[in-house]
């Protein structure tokens, strides 16, 4: 058997078998959203929580005073951020913000270039999906930047196994077809173990199929996979190569592909703003 095939089968065997080491979300994570759902909760147990991991607050500080959030004046003060931003708000952005750290533990240097390549197009994709969720759906723009963060995910473990194998690793092109099989079920199983929403494990399970057809209103799904399109425009990326009028996605969205184009080129600034906000300290 070739030794690309090879690995693809060891791996969802491994997977199967519980072989697969899956990361767990960090723990600050866990616990401001164990705090946000408890009816009882308050500003001073969420600045606590939050209080424990300093990067965290510091990025959150960093929002709150960004251009999307910034209120009169400018704010040092954690309990004051937490006030401005809101518990829901605040709930999905440490999520997004410990997700960041997960691609950056000195055991992962072996692959530290794909990773950054990964993460670059996960807060490309992210960025798109808050856009278009605040201009062309009802969804929380908060909860379409976190799909579109995790939307590939499912790479990370499969990028950690490919580190026991160069050949692989250093093969490119092996290596991008190793990742577009196996990303999308193990960001599924990812994002089911960390508990996330139905909707943005399945826009992590889905996002490739890009022809998917559903019943109902625009979906969190079809979100992502028009902002993964444009994520990939200019790129050797086989979805660069597809027929945008012929993607379903665009029609729940209620737009055509030049008027999302034309949306994207508009919101320069917001998608800019957005990036360097999920760029790492």
């Amino acid at each position: 058997m070739d030794i690309e095939k090879q690995f693809i089968s060891d791996f969802i065997d491994d997977l199967s078998a519980d072989r697969v080491t899956i990361p767990s979300l960090p723990e600050v994570a866990m616990r401001v959203r164990k705090v946000v759902e408890s009816p009882t909760c308050t500003t001073a147990q969420l600045e606590r929580v939050i209080g424990l991991d300093p990067a965290i607050s510091v990025l959150l500080l960093k929002i709150a005073n960004s251009p999307a959030y910034r209120g009169q004046s400018p704010i040092s003060d954690l309990k004051v951020a937490i006030t401005r931003l809101g518990n829901e708000l605040i709930r999905s952005l440490v999520t997004s913000l410990t997700v960041v750290q997960l691609y950056q533990t000195k055991s992962l240097q072996l692959i530290k270039r794909p990773l950054q390549a990964l993460w670059s197009h996960s807060t490309r994709v992210a960025a798109f999906s808050q856009v278009f969720a605040r201009r062309f759906t009802g969804f929380k723009p908060d909860q379409a930047l976190l799909a579109g963060l995790v939307h590939d995910i499912g790479a990370l473990p499969v990028l950690q196994q490919l580190a026991k194998h160069p050949d692989l690793l250093n093969d490119n092109a092996r290596m991008q077809r190793i990742l577009r099989e196996l990303h999308s079920a193990i960001g599924q199983t990812l994002l089911s173990q960390w508990g996330f929403q139905q909707e943005i494990v399945a826009a992590a399970r889905d996002h490739e199929n890009i022809y998917l057809e559903h019943d109902g209103l625009v979906s969190l799904t079809d979100v992502v996979i028009v902002a993964n399109l444009h994520s990939h425009i200019g790129t050797p990326h086989p979805h660069a190569k597809v027929d945008w009028e012929r993607i379903p996605a665009f029609d729940k969205l209620r737009i055509t592909p030049d008027e999302s184009l034309a949306a994207m080129e508009e919101a320069q600034e917001e998608i800019k703003e957005l990036q360097r906000l999920l760029s790492p300290p």
